[in-house]
């Protein structure tokens, strides 16, 4: 088995090398953009801007770029299980070269995926159009590949509409942005967690294993810890090593998001909550609690729950307590019975045993 739940510094084709074959579920990658900036790019009050103008994105030559993109993704290619996936995030100067190479490597592309950011970096120089979006790549490691999609967990995400290859997320900005101690970006590429929560979610099941061999400031880590996947980062720059583990570190996973809604079967009949509160399983006015006993909420007549100023069904309540972007609130709230928390699922199960 590899190394789970650490960071290995080093290079990653390097890294990948040494694991077993077939030994990870699902690969997210940001490789080098290959951005090819020349010179400054200044504001026009005459500030620079804090680009990507770091080395390792440096590559003397597109041949340079296209080998390095295949020995990388060999390697993937090696050690991603059969029914695995991979997903390649980049930017136009880079991501119609990987795609090429992805298909040409055997890998069978599932969607493209637009990433359309809210919050642009502005085209300073008035040259072009503003560059408002990055496209990821989704692949299946083959065509006969049987690998994960939670269907239904992404249009609970989408307020129950089927979810769609164009997404609509800011940039990552505010307290989510990593400074250093000079109060400058630890990483100019740093990726949104929602970019991630909605990727692991989608692909990946609890307990599944997760690679990042760009792991940078580490977002895949900490959005894996969250959601209970195991993980493994590759990453050579000592400044992003320090920043990612004490980020992740840090990192409390949720007791309950919308990852419990992956597992319920497509042919499990809906309950609403209000009828087991109309049949009186759950009688109007009962407590509810989630497992750690942090928040208690009031079961109202109409099936609504309310917790302080927080009122709505089980479900947004749920979510909104727990600042997640969505919750099961079948497994995440909780009654007592015979002085044991038991989850308010159980009476649903008893409901539906009685129809």
């Amino acid at each position: 088995m590899p190394p789970l739940d650490r960071i290995i510094e080093g290079d990653c084709i390097t890294a990948m090398a040494k694991m077993p074959d077939k030994s990870v579920d699902m690969i997210f990658a940001d490789p080098p953009y290959n951005l090819q900036l020349g010179g400054d790019l200044l504001r026009p009050e005459g500030g620079k801007v804090d680009a990507c103008d770091d080395e390792w994105d440096r590559f003397e030559s597109f041949a340079v770029y296209d080998d390095f993109t295949r020995d990388w993704l060999a390697e993937a290619r090696r050690i991603l299980k059969d029914d695995g996936s991979i997903w390649v995030i980049g930017s136009y100067h880079n991501i119609f070269r990987c795609g090429a190479i992805l298909q040409d490597m055997g890998y069978w592309i599932l969607n493209d995926i637009v990433w359309r950011k809210t919050n642009p970096m502005p085209n300073f120089r008035g040259t072009r159009f503003t560059n408002a979006h990055e496209t990821l790549i989704w692949c299946a490691k083959s065509e006969k590949s049987k690998y994960t999609f939670n269907y239904r967990a992404m249009k609970a995400l989408n307020d129950d509409l089927q979810m769609r290859s164009d997404w609509s997320l800011p940039i990552c900005s505010g307290g989510e942005r990593l400074k250093d101690d000079a109060g400058d970006k630890v990483h100019p590429t740093q990726k949104p967690e929602g970019l991630l929560y909605r990727i692991l979610l989608a692909c990946t099941k609890p307990g599944d294993v997760v690679l990042d061999p760009f792991f940078g400031t580490g977002t895949t880590g900490a959005v894996a810890k969250r959601l209970n996947r195991r993980w493994i980062g590759i990453e050579r720059e000592q400044d992003y090593i320090a920043a990612a583990q004490q980020r992740i570190d840090s990192e409390m996973p949720l007791d309950e998001s919308a990852m419990v809604t992956m597992a319920e079967k497509r042919s499990a009949p809906r309950v609403a909550f209000g009828l087991l509160v109309e049949s009186g399983l759950i009688p109007a006015g009962s407590i509810i609690t989630d497992a750690k006993r942090r928040w208690e909420a009031k079961v109202g007549l109409d099936g609504s729950v309310s917790c302080g100023e927080v009122q709505g069904s089980i479900h947004v309540v749920g979510k909104t307590l727990q600042g997640a972007p969505s919750c099961n609130g079948w497994t995440f709230w909780q009654m007592e019975e015979e002085g044991e928390l038991k989850p308010i699922d159980l009476w649903r199960q008893r409901h539906l045993k009685g129809l």
